[in-house]
């Protein structure tokens, strides 16, 4: 089985606005963990702090380079994660879909590499 990350495109300016819609939304993630869970496709999910909360380290001529987050100047961060078993690319996909309705954010979906195909790709 092949590992997958499900990567939450968090757009901060458009967070649930009640408690009523937070709650709402985590129910509905809850569900599709359960389901992950019953299918043997969890391995781990992770919520992420706002994007504001977060340090860049740089390398910098042998040495590092910290500054305040985020990485890049844009409204979209990653907000949270999935890492789920699957047989192929499109189980994987068919998980974002219920995820993506679940959470309310899009999800971008990667194949973790093998590094025996990557060292070939390079």
């Amino acid at each position: 089985m092949n590992q997958y990350l499900l990567a939450v495109q968090l757009d901060e300016s458009t967070l649930p606005e009640t408690a009523e819609e937070f709650d709402a939304q985590m129910a509905r993630t809850g569900q599709v963990n359960d389901e992950l869970r019953a299918a043997g496709a969890w391995v781990f999910v992770g919520g992420l702090a706002p994007a504001q909360a977060s340090k860049v380290v740089r390398p910098d001529e042998g040495t590092t380079l910290v500054t305040d987050g985020p990485f890049a100047e844009t409204k979209e961060h990653l907000g949270g994660f999935w890492v789920i078993r699957c047989d192929d690319f499109d189980q994987a996909v068919s998980w974002a879909q219920k995820c993506a309705l679940a959470c309310g954010s899009p999800i971008e979906v990667r194949p973790f590499n093998d590094p025996a195909e990557y060292r070939e790709n390079l």
